[in-house]
């Protein structure tokens, strides 16, 4: 009778050894989850502080598309003014060729004039020439001025596009940390339910 409650008592012993070398495993295993724990932490900190520059950077993005926008809008105005100008020029222009066509009515009545209105004449005619040379130029600035627009327009696209692009990059940084928030809880609670199911069966060895 002895020798069998030695027997058990022997058994009861090593099982008593075996849950303590499985403790003194889960506590090893659970002091390098813990390091882990705190890498990931360490990353999901870095990993904050580039959200925040990507926001910063994307908040700087903002702020140039609104000064281009003010740009072209400004741009608009001037493209305004010039066409005022030059519809200024051609009224100013019709008004001369109105005036040299009376001038030319008038030549016939006012022939000891001639030589007077014909030097009147070439100078208006130069004034014209000028004139045309203006408008001509004006085009041109505002041939210039499309191209700097459309510029301008494919500026604020390409930064849309890159703004879309940190937009989609930061989304899924926040997916990503998320994510991995959920593993690492996931991860602690699973080793906590392993320590309680190995404390409760300890109890119970010992009991």
């Amino acid at each position: 009778m002895l020798e069998l409650i030695y027997e058990e008592l022997t058994v009861v012993k090593n099982n008593t050894e075996s849950m303590k070398e499985d403790i003194v495993t889960l506590n090893e295993n659970v002091s390098i989850l813990k390091e882990d724990v705190n890498e990931l932490k360490g990353d999901v900190n870095a990993l904050k502080k580039d959200v925040s520059v990507l926001k910063e950077d994307v908040s700087e993005l903002k702020e140039d598309v609104s000064v281009l926008k003010e740009d072209v809008s400004e741009l608009k105005e001037d493209v305004s003014v010039l066409k005022e100008d030059v519809s200024e020029l051609k009224e100013d222009v019709s008004v001369l060729k109105e005036d040299v066509n009376g001038l030319k009515e008038n030549v016939s009545v006012l022939k000891e004039d001639v030589n007077g209105l014909k030097e009147d004449v070439n100078g208006l005619k130069e004034d014209v020439g000028i004139l045309k040379v203006d408008v001509s130029g004006l085009k041109e600035d505002v041939i210039l001025l499309k191209k700097d627009v459309n510029h301008l327009k494919e500026e604020v696209t390409r930064i849309k596009a890159a703004q879309a692009r940190t937009d989609r990059r930061i989304s899924f940084i926040y997916k990503e940390l998320k994510n991995m928030d959920d593993a690492i809880l996931g991860e602690v609670e699973r080793v906590h339910e392993i320590l309680d199911r190995h404390a409760a069966d300890g109890s119970k060895h010992f009991a």
